[in-house]
């Protein structure tokens, strides 16, 4: 074999490797990967923002504990987008559920993943219900790995790239600032999960608000992953803003989040993935107005976790903003 042959016949098989551990890398970046930012927009947000840090003074609310990002889908095609603080690394509890949701139907789309009835039943789970068990078993499929006991120092930096399968996905698509790695728990976690927290940098799930924005946006426009598979994504999302609030029990994903602000809006539509801890409460919502307004508002907030009002408040004065100009 000549050296040419050999460097070519090596050139090739580290081509045939990368596509096959980083498939997006041979597809069309997403129509609204680009989402500008626009002046007659950035108005709307920081108004928003401004009236709420004002409304709860009283209680110690701060600018620098909320992150919003709005996109304005009148014109599909053409979304703009306007934020506040929307480049900042925030612990996302479930509202990350979404990415692993994406990456899900991407597997399922390149025939990485077999989509059966318990994988389905698992995603609905994870995104209707918001099941830390569920996210679990879809988290071990896209990755190849498991929860477990500790492992030898080799062992566990393998098991740690291995389980950064989709942080590698979304860059290969140009998101930037995330952090996808990480199981939800409730309690834990424990063994080779807190051995790769102690060890591995970043050790907690990131998003910021501009990243989860154009997430949403893709699935709503249908160009996240296949246009199929984001009407199947968009589904499981979909909520009852006009549902009884149950003050007692757990917060409700439709009525306890951006549906306060569409409570005096009958006929508007609702699709979001909230999360909520004792320390965060974030909602990504997808709305459509009565008017035909559509847009997707991401509010994340800490330090404030009980306070229901302050994403209803800026979705208040974005739905006032939509709502007095259809377009």
């Amino acid at each position: 074999m000549s050296r040419r042959y050999s460097f070519s016949f090596l050139l090739f098989a580290a081509l045939v490797v990368i596509t096959l551990r980083f498939p997006a890398l041979n597809q069309a970046a997403p129509a609204s990967t680009i989402l500008p930012a626009s002046p007659a927009l950035q108005p709307v947000v920081d108004a928003a923002v401004a009236k709420t840090v004002e409304l709860f003074a009283g209680k110690g609310v701060k600018s620098n504990q909320l992150a919003v990002t709005l996109v304005d889908l009148r014109d599909p095609e053409r979304p703009a987008r306007a934020s506040y603080r929307g480049e900042e690394q925030i612990y996302p509890a479930s509202v990350v559920k979404m990415f692993y949701l994406a990456a899900a139907h991407r597997w399922m789309e390149d025939g990485r993943l077999a989509d059966t009835p318990e994988l389905r039943r698992a995603m609905k789970d994870m995104i209707v219900e918001s099941y830390n068990e569920a996210t679990h078993y879809i988290i071990d499929l896209l990755t190849d790995t498991t929860s477990g006991p500790e492992l030898s120092d080799a062992e566990i930096d393998r098991w740690f790239d291995k389980r950064n399968a989709v942080n590698r996905y979304f860059t290969t698509l140009g998101y930037t600032n995330i952090n996808a790695s990480k199981k939800p728990w409730c309690e834990g976690p424990y063994g080779r999960e807190t051995q790769s927290i102690k060890k591995h940098t970043p050790n907690r799930n990131l998003l910021t608000t501009d990243a989860t924005a154009r997430l949403l946006t893709e699935i709503a426009t249908g160009h996240a992953v296949t246009p199929k598979r984001s009407a199947e994504m968009l589904a499981l999302m979909k909520r009852d803003p006009f549902k009884k609030i149950d003050e007692g029990g757990e917060p409700d994903q439709g009525n306890a989040f951006t549906g306060l602000a569409l409570k005096d809006h009958l006929g508007a539509k609702l699709w979001s993935k909230a999360g909520w801890t004792s320390q965060t409460r974030h909602d990504a919502a997808y709305v459509e107005l009565p008017n035909g307004a559509r847009f997707v508002l991401v509010v994340f907030t800490t330090a404030h976790a009980n306070e229901r009002g302050i994403i209803e408040s800026i979705g208040k004065a974005v739905v006032e903003h939509f709502s007095a100009k259809p377009r």
